[in-house]
């Protein structure tokens, strides 16, 4: 991004949803990358937008009490993270004041109580992650990571501190290893996938390799003891470079057997952090041993299986057909037996299904990240006891919060935030439900 203007002073207000410092300039907005709230900065305005402007920081003229020093070293380029510089708890009471907002402004509603922030690790945490992959002929040299902050061009990193070890570690050797062989134009990302027991990595490669490339990736595999897929083309390409490969496994209590899961399937990206969400929708659905629970977006059974050890029986919605075999197997694998799976869409009509006409007692559901808006009628007509709204965007909760209380007459006993992705402006968040008296 190029300089547009001379550099100014301004005092930032506050944090916008992308973890930028606000602050106003003759009237008009200006996001600045950088910047905490309560700080008196030097700027420059790189982009100029008609609503608004977008700005860096050229020097912090009065820290904020809670600016911290970053971890990484590539932090202010990568553009994976967007907070670091920001000290942990005001990191959740920044995302906290995200949540309230949309809830008041998108939905027109708060919580009858505010749950404390969840959080877990806040580094080495993520176990699921695409990097970028490129040979960029000018510098000679391979690339492996996230995109650098508003580029499309990639970082050029040599290890990242949120992915989850032995995956954070690797990004140098990985540079080094595709660097080396033949291959190394056409390879265009590396996916990320760090079980509980083995760590695979999927090469998306757009040509078969030569045996020498083979034998290159064996070698890696064999000194860093991970396994490695290679992905011509569609999800049904990926395969192991050295069969049989592994079953990646991840734990949860109550599970002897664990969660089975594809190197490329969505699985929650922090391993601790969704143990004890899991514990805390648990809590807040208070589940009863006659108890009918459906569970909605249940993709390999996350949340279906730990639920089905105390119900009745559970029934799991999920509109990947892959996902739902893999939540089969998993409480096949786990002796669990009261607990059935169902592939719909679940942004179409699905009121004709069979599933869709049983009484249920509990309703969980974890929608992706447009919301649950469409299945909001037919939860309502079941008029559950209780709902639990696990949610990756903050304004479609917000919207779907509003839907449930001013139409379906259900209110919004309690909300809080839950720290998914630490040192991201991603936030994550979790609402019950109860029916009006």
């Amino acid at each position: 991004m190029k300089p547009q203007a001379a550099p100014e002073t301004a005092l930032i207000a506050s944090l916008d949803h992308e973890g930028r410092g606000v602050t106003r300039i003759d009237g008009k907005a200006v996001f600045v990358h950088g910047a905490l709230p309560g700080e008196v900065v030097r700027l420059q305005r790189v982009r100029k937008r008609r609503r608004h402007d977008e700005a860096v920081v050229i020097e912090v003229l009065t820290p904020a009490p809670d600016r911290v020093t970053p971890r990484c070293a590539h932090f202010g380029t990568c553009g994976g993270c967007s907070l670091q510089h920001l000290a942990h708890e005001s990191q959740l009471a920044a995302k906290g004041r995200i949540v309230a907002d949309e809830l008041a402004r998108i939905g027109g509603v708060q919580p009858g109580r505010w749950l404390s922030p969840l959080s877990g690790p806040a580094w080495s945490y993520r176990r699921r992650a695409r990097l970028g992959c490129k040979f960029v002929d000018k510098k000679e040299r391979v690339f492996v990571g996230f995109r650098e902050r508003g580029s499309p061009l990639l970082a050029d990193l040599r290890r990242c501190e949120v992915l989850a070890e032995p995956a954070g570690g690797l990004i140098a050797d990985l540079v080094a290893l595709v660097g080396g062989l033949e291959l190394r134009r056409r390879i265009a990302q590396i996916e990320v996938a760090v079980a509980d027991n083995v760590t695979a990595l999927v090469l998306r490669v757009l040509d078969a390799p030569p045996a020498a490339d083979l034998a290159a990736l064996r070698d890696f595999e064999k000194r860093h003891g991970i396994e490695l897929y290679l992905q011509s083309g569609g999800l049904d390409t990926v395969t192991p470079l050295s069969p049989p490969a592994t079953p990646l496994r991840y734990e949860l209590d109550g599970l002897a057997a664990g969660i089975e899961f594809a190197p490329t399937d969505f699985i929650q990206v922090n391993g601790e952090l969704n143990r004890r969400m899991i514990g805390r929708a648990l809590e807040l659905l208070g589940p009863e041993p006659g108890d009918h629970a459906l569970d909605l977006f249940c993709g390999l059974g996350n949340f279906s299986l730990p639920l089905a050890l105390q119900v009745a029986n559970v029934t799991g919605i999920e509109g990947d057909a892959a996902l739902v075999a893999r939540a089969r197997s998993n409480a096949a694998r786990n002796g669990i037996g009261n607990a059935e799976f169902h592939t719909a869409n679940l942004a179409a009509d699905v009121s004709q299904a069979p599933w869709a006409k049983q009484p249920y007692d509990l309703v969980l559901l974890d929608p992706p990240r447009a919301g649950a808006r469409e299945v909001l009628p037919l939860i309502a007509a079941c008029r559950p006891r209780r709902i639990v709204y696990v949610s990756c965007h903050a304004g479609t909760l917000a919207r779907d919060a509003g839907i449930l209380v001013q139409q379906h007459g259900y209110r919004l006993s309690a909300a809080g935030i839950m720290d998914m992705f630490p040192h991201t402006s991603h936030v994550e968040s979790i609402a019950l439900f109860e029916p009006m008296a």
